[in-house]
């Protein structure tokens, strides 16, 4: 079996899929797509992924895009290193999580991400002609079905586009979610790692790595604290989720996110 991989570091789906593939101890090679110069958006890659993001997976001459979808499918083919759990009681609730994730948290993500970070490196690094470009090229139905729309807004206007304050809410009552899951398990669903931990690790990551970890630091959501620090423990975590990012964005993220985090805090009346 030969799997290549279309991906790019900062996407949390990639991220999502090679930290899957690497707890499943697959092997594959990959071909990385600069979304932030909107290489996603060119007629070849296009053809494999209408939707215009990454990643997407082919397995041989199979052609399989959105992460949740991939990883299913992995372990389908793979059903002995399977993530998912057996139980279908435990399953469901893994699917709870997987679900949330695509509909609401992963919106949430791209929202807070662009307002707090992305906007100042697409405005950088393409000037206003190639933002303009850029902007244009993101089809509608794409992290949303009104994505180009959406993404447009959070660029050109930050935490002062139409519902920035409601995505940064949104994002803050999962990890409440996951708090409460976590009272009395080391992980999400059964107390048994799974694709559920897998699916929330790099929306947790993206936040830490835009300077946000006092969303559940200084005892605000120990739970989470907790089992954050369980996944940043993990031999496949740094590889999977740090090291792609080139260290310009991981810079990005970093300072871009500093700036930001009081807004943050102060949508979320955390003191600082």
């Amino acid at each position: 079996m030969t799997f290549t991989l279309y991906h790019h570091g900062s996407s949390v789906c990639a991220a999502k899929v090679r930290f899957a593939m690497a707890e499943k101890g697959m092997e594959w090679d990959g071909v990385y797509i600069d979304i932030l110069k909107g290489e996603q958006f060119e007629p070849d890659y296009l053809k494999l992924n209408p939707k215009g993001v990454v990643p997407t997976l082919v397995h041989d001459d199979l052609v399989i895009p959105d992460s949740t979808v991939i990883i299913e499918y992995l372990d389908q083919i793979s059903p002995e290193t399977n993530i998912h759990p057996t139980d279908p009681w435990e399953r469901a609730q893994v699917r709870y999580w997987t679900k949330a994730v695509d509909e609401d948290l992963h919106p949430a993500c791209g929202a807070v991400t662009f307002v707090c970070s992305h906007r100042h490196t697409v405005l950088r690094n393409l000037g206003p002609e190639g933002a303009e470009k850029f902007l244009a090229s993101t089809p509608e139905f794409s992290v949303t079905a009104d994505w180009n729309t959406k993404k447009d807004m959070f660029v050109r206007y930050g935490f002062e586009a139409p519902e920035a304050p409601e995505k940064v809410k949104l994002y803050d009552n999962y990890l409440k979610k996951m708090d409460k899951a976590l009272e009395e398990n080391d992980w999400l669903v059964g107390n048994r790692f799974s694709v559920a931990d897998i699916s929330l690790a790099p929306y947790v990551n993206r936040l830490a790595m835009m300077s946000m970890r006092g969303m559940w630091e200084n005892g605000r959501l120990p739970n989470v604290e907790n089992w954050f620090a369980r996944i940043e423990a993990m031999p496949n975590f740094q590889k999977c989720l740090i090291e792609w990012v080139p260290d310009h964005l991981t810079n990005d993220l970093r300072d871009n996110g500093a700036k930001t985090w009081p807004e943050v805090a102060k949508i979320l009346e955390i003191k600082i």
